[in-house]
C-alpha cells in the first residue's frame, strides 16, 4: 500500500485534519489484493492520506487477500473480520471496531472513514 505521489492533500484539508487528531487513538486494518481493480485504484490515495496525517506505520495493518475460484477470499483476518469485498478497511479504538469502508462509496476511502470517525465522536 504505497502512497500515492501525485495525491493533494490540501484538496482533503479537512479529512486529514480529522485523521491526524485520531493518528495515536486508532488503528487501521487494510484488507485489499494486487489483483483487484479497486484496490490498486483506491488504496494509494488512502495511503497518502494516513500519511499526510501522520499515522504512524505501526497503527496500520495491510492484510493481503487471495481470492479463490468460487469468488470466495482468504487470507489474514478474512473469516475473522467477515472480509467479503475488498478493498475493506477496518478502524479500531482500543481493540473495538469504531468505523468500516467496505469496497466503494461515493467519497474517497479517507474521506468517508473521516466522517464516520467524526460521527462516532459526536455520539459519545
Amino acid at each position: 500500500m504505497e502512497p500515492n505521489p501525485v495525491w493533494t492533500e490540501e484538496a482533503y484539508a479537512d479529512t486529514v485534519d480529522t485523521l491526524a487528531t485520531l493518528r495515536y487513538e486508532v488503528s487501521y486494518k487494510v484488507w485489499g489484493g494486487d489483483w483487484c481493480i479497486d484496490c490498486r485504484s483506491q488504496l494509494p490515495d488512502f495511503a497518502a492520506a494516513l500519511d499526510a496525517a501522520g499515522v504512524p506505520d505501526s497503527r496500520i495493518e495491510h492484510f493481503p487477500v487471495e481470492k479463490e475460484d468460487d469468488g470466495s477470499k482468504t487470507g489474514p483476518g478474512v473469516e475473522e473480520y467477515g472480509i467479503e469485498r475488498i478493498p475493506t478497511v477496518v478502524v479500531e479504538r482500543d481493540g473495538e471496531e469504531v468505523a468500516r469502508f467496505v469496497e466503494e462509496e461515493p467519497v474517497p476511502i479517507a474521506v468517508y472513514l473521516a466522517r464516520e470517525l467524526e460521527d462516532a465522536a459526536a455520539s459519545v
